[in-house]
């Protein structure tokens, strides 16, 4: 049961090589505001900074300069240097950790994370029910907002059988009129079912992306756990690439050195092997999703 944060640090991980490419880090004296334009950090390590780009938390900040025996930071333009980056400026607490020049950004990886979440649909989808009450007098019913397409629909039998029987003849509306379903969402049921009785939809839907760091993995997404492995080879995929950009600059020392080490090629084949354990694990759940709860063939109406 991963959290948004527990993410992110595996995929950081990932890329960073655990431990074999470690960051220079410092770590706040104080708390600092939203709306702070310096900062103190620990006087025994705020050398591990330079100008340029730290992060704290989530947020990136343009550092100007740092005094070594205070410890005092100050941040480049001011309030335009907190947030850099199309991050967000906000407070951070004491003892919060500072990176100088992440190579991977949290803020980054969140996104990545989301972007692959997101891609997964329509190839796995979020599995909800709802269930209606059958008038005999209408043939048409709404459905919530969130309905992508409809899985399969049973309805309630008379007496003690306790069957639900699957029913053949329905359609979906994805276009209904507003004006009569207000979620602009509708099913039409054509068979003879006995008023009163309950007709259960199960449809599939889009996942939710996360965006709290403590939001929970699978109460969230709507995803089971198990898929946590191929979202991390999806966001990885995704974030690599960043370092065959990096290798386009030489105007930093540590670009151009890192450049006659590293070819393309050994990033390239990172991203086609992340790339092709994606794939793999997007195929073996596929077929586990329609294994797992199977659809009715069904004739939706004309």
């Amino acid at each position: 049961m991963p959290t948004f944060n527990q993410l992110v640090t595996r995929v950081k991980q990932q890329t960073m090589g655990f431990t074999l490419d470690q960051a220079s880090v410092s770590e706040l004296a104080a708390p600092m505001d939203a709306d702070d334009t310096s900062f103190t950090c620990d006087s025994g390590t705020v050398a591990n900074l330079s100008r340029g780009i730290v992060e704290i938390d989530d947020e990136l900040i343009l550092v100007k300069t740092f005094e070594p025996t205070s410890g005092v930071v100050s941040v480049m333009g001011l309030a335009n240097g907190r947030g850099y980056e199309g991050t967000t400026a906000a407070a951070h607490a004491a003892n919060a950790l500072v990176t100088a020049s992440p190579a991977f950004p949290r803020a980054r990886i969140k996104e990545a994370l989301n972007d692959t979440i997101t891609a997964l649909y329509p190839h796995l989808v979020v599995f909800d029910t709802t269930e209606i009450t059958y008038n005999a007098a209408q043939m048409e019913y709404e459905l919530p907002a969130a309905v992508k397409d409809v899985w399969y629909v049973v309805a309630k039998t008379v007496g003690p059988s306790k069957i639900s029987q699957p029913m053949s003849n329905w359609r979906y509306n994805p276009k209904a009129r507003t004006t009569d379903f207000a979620s602009g969402k509708s099913i039409q049921l054509f068979d003879a079912i006995t008023p009163g009785q309950a007709v259960k939809v199960v449809y599939a839907k889009a996942p939710a992306t996360l965006s709290a760091g403590a939001d929970d993995f699978a109460t969230v997404t709507g995803y089971p756990d198990r898929y946590v492995d191929l979202v991390l080879y999806g966001t990885l995929k995704r974030v690599l690439p960043a370092l065959l950009s990096g290798r386009l600059q030489q105007q930093s020392v540590e670009a151009t050195e890192r450049a006659m080490l590293v070819s393309p090629r050994d990033i390239s084949s990172a991203i086609q092997m992340n790339a092709s354990l994606y794939a793999e694990r997007l195929e073996e759940e596929r077929s586990l999703m329609f294994a797992e709860i199977p659809n009715y063939a069904t004739f939706q109406g004309s």
